[in-house]
């Protein structure tokens, strides 16, 4: 029969290994949203924003969402979503918002035709390159960007009716790039509401001059997916949907492209 000090002994061993392991957190299923690794969505009220933000909450992350109407934000997640009230054009406010996040997806968009202050140039730009600079002070883990197909073709025809957009996406790109931050860039096709999971996905690189388009949902599925992953990094590409292709493979999905500058 052990002894009472052993009992003791025991039990105390035990509980020490409880509050190891409640402690350590990590992905498993004994991992708790307050371990879980945070993502801060910039343009999380947007149509792709959303998508990524209900991605990242059912598979387990902290979601931070960076917006400028809070109540909107609400209304959409509720209480299951951290919230930084702020303007991405105000370089001041964004420390704060990405102060103790691990990632971040940027779905940043401009729309200078509902608002004139919203110019491609102050966000697809400006805001991107001091939010990626604002990322690598803070020593964020991972940037996924969002930008688009077509940002090479200076005569895209988007550039003629959004004010140069894609030129100034491109730039958004190069300065994620040059910021220093680990980061990963994907240039959708055309977006569109609807299901994930209607097929596979065409993914290419060196911006070709291809016709496509993708559910906003299976885009998040791709951003997702991306976080925190090494094979991911300094990485650029396209991608459209393919509704005869299979679902990924995000063992090998990354890993099968080449890094930018080979």
């Amino acid at each position: 029969m052990p002894t009472r000090r052993r009992i003791l002994a025991l039990a105390a061993t035990g509980l020490l290994a409880l509050l190891t392991t409640a402690c350590a957190g990590g992905t498993g299923a004994g991992a708790t949203r307050a371990t879980a690794p945070l993502v801060l969505v910039v343009g999380a009220t947007g149509g792709t924003g959303r998508e990524v933000v209900r991605l990242a909450i059912s598979r387990g992350y902290t979601v931070r969402a960076f917006v400028r109407d809070e109540a909107r934000a609400r209304e959409l997640f509720g209480d299951e979503v951290g919230h930084v009230v702020g303007d991405v054009r105000d370089a001041a406010a964004l420390p704060a918002a990405v102060a103790g996040a691990d990632f971040i997806v940027c779905a940043l968009g401009s729309n200078s035709r509902r608002d004139p202050t919203n110019r491609p140039e102050v966000v697809d730009f400006g805001a991107v390159k001091a939010l990626a600079q604002a990322a690598r002070a803070a020593n964020v883990r991972h940037f996924v960007l969002v930008s688009s197909m077509g940002v090479t073709d200076p005569d895209h025809m988007l550039n003629r009716i959004f004010d140069d957009v894609l030129v100034w996406k491109k730039r958004g790109e190069d300065a994620v790039r040059a910021s220093g931050v680990p980061y990963t860039i994907v240039r959708p096709g055309g977006l569109r509401d609807g299901p994930a999971g209607e097929g596979g996905y065409k993914v290419m690189q060196g911006d070709p001059k291809v016709l496509g388009q993708m559910a906003r949902a299976d885009l998040a599925a791709i951003l997702v997916a991306a976080l925190g992953r090494r094979d991911a990094l300094s990485k650029t590409f396209e991608v459209v949907g393919d509704p005869n292709g299979s679902p990924p493979d995000w063992e090998r999905f990354f890993s099968d492209l080449r890094t930018d500058g080979r």
